[in-house]
């Protein structure tokens, strides 16, 4: 089975250190490993990873440029990175089609990091060209644990205002749809055209709940995830394998779902 990790991340070699140090510092988390590519290609081979999806987060507004030269470095058969673009971009909309243009299958966003909230309407044009370009559009959806718990900027009320927005938006809402905001997530995404994937969920839900709400999205749209540096792939994928799933739909969680997104 050539599992898919849709979700991770890493940084340039030079940089990793002190991005690790100091990303650790704003929170109680550490990380399971130096964060570089290197690093993420030696736990894909132990863990029985094929494929890692790449986010890359712009936290200033003049970053897609080495961005997207890094992603272009880095990018082979077994790394699949995602630019990133920031609202206050200059021509933020350009830089989503100059992603495609590239042969980028998607792009990531953080509310947090970039400090815009998941419906600012400065977003519209960035969602609208990923949309009319064909890419799918990586969030990080509920609270993230180095920001306060009122901090709701990636709720998942927010995404779903985006949706009725910008209907043909391809998303993938991360940590199943709103971290930490799970019944938020049943009130507003849950069921929703929309994609989820699971890192940071099945030790905060157990496997019978991630397993209900699973089933509730839709096996279909389900893709499995780590946000490895910040979790082992090898302890979440053997989580996942254990799901009280069909083996036919655990294959689409952890493959079959992404092979689709990722034109592979």
């Amino acid at each position: 089975m050539a599992v898919i990790d849709i979700h991770t991340h890493a940084f340039p070699d030079e940089l990793a250190p002190r991005a690790i140090a100091s990303l650790e510092a704003e929170c109680p988390w550490r990380a399971v490993a130096p964060g570089t590519v290197d690093a993420l290609l030696r736990s894909m081979d132990e863990s029985g990873v094929e494929t890692a999806v790449l986010c890359t987060i712009a936290t200033k507004p003049d970053q897609p440029k080495k961005i997207l030269a890094w992603c272009d470095k880095i990018r082979s058969r077994r790394i699949v990175p995602l630019p990133s673009v920031h609202a206050d971009t200059p021509d933020a909309a350009g830089w989503v089609k100059r992603f495609a243009e590239a042969g980028y299958v998607g792009i990531k966003l953080h509310p947090m990091y970039q400090s815009t909230a998941a419906d600012d309407p400065r977003l519209d044009a960035v969602y609208g060209a990923a949309a009319e370009a064909g890419l799918f559009v990586e969030c990080h959806c509920g609270l993230d644990i180095a920001y306060p718990p009122d901090d709701d900027r990636a709720a998942p009320r927010r995404y779903r205002a985006v949706l009725d927005r910008i209907p043909h938006l391809t998303l993938i809402a991360t940590h199943l749809g709103g971290w930490r905001m799970w019944e938020e997530v049943e009130s507003h995404l849950l069921g929703q055209d929309v994609y989820m994937e699971t890192s940071f969920t099945f030790s905060e839900l157990g496997l019978e709940r991630a397993a209900d709400m699973i089933r509730r999205q839709g096996v279909d749209r389900v893709l499995f995830g780590t946000d490895w540096p910040w979790a082992a792939q090898a302890g979440e994928l053997e989580r996942a394998r254990q799901l009280p799933l069909e083996q036919d739909q655990i294959e689409a969680v952890l493959h079959r779902n992404a092979e689709m997104l990722l034109r592979l």
